[in-house]
């Protein structure tokens, strides 16, 4: 079963955007999220419709961050997004009639509409500055990293 990726790859590229000084082009978000520029525009616009970000056409254009990223949650990138469907888990329809479907579906439908409530709500506790800390905290112990590697070969 294929799964839905675009709130991770959008995540990911906002986060790029971030770093960025201007605009980036579709085609250089597309690599990034290794698909399609028309794709990237599709789902820009729906973040575009939302005031996250914005757009400019011709020479020296592309997209930019129009957002506050300590105000921007998952929860408002998944709601953006369309609101895809969090669980690939589903129930059966075959016998509508039988109660014992009904039952189990009953009991897992309660359980799926659980499960993503949990998660909506811990998709509104996170946001893109939070995330944008944990890059640079994750990019800074790299290059402390590197840099003992580097000093240990002094010895």
């Amino acid at each position: 079963m294929k799964r839905d990726s675009r709130l991770s790859g959008v995540l990911h590229i906002l986060l790029h955007m971030a770093e960025q000084a201007g605009p980036v082009t579709s085609e250089d978000l597309s690599k990034m999220m290794e698909t399609n520029p028309v794709v990237v525009r599709r789902i820009m616009a729906g973040l575009r419709q939302q005031g996250y970000v914005s757009s400019e056409k011709g020479h020296g254009g592309g997209w930019t961050l129009a957002c506050d990223l300590s105000k921007v949650t998952f929860r408002d990138i998944y709601i953006a997004l369309g609101r895809p469907s969090l669980l690939a888990i589903g129930h059966r329809t075959e016998a509508p009639g039988c109660l014992v479907e009904q039952a189990v579906n009953a009991a897992l439908q309660q359980a799926f509409h659980d499960a993503e409530e949990r998660l909506l709500s811990r998709f509104g506790e996170v946001t893109l500055a939070m995330l944008s800390d944990d890059v640079r905290s994750r990019l800074a112990a790299r290059e402390s990293s590197h840099a003992f590697e580097d000093h240990a070969h002094l010895f």
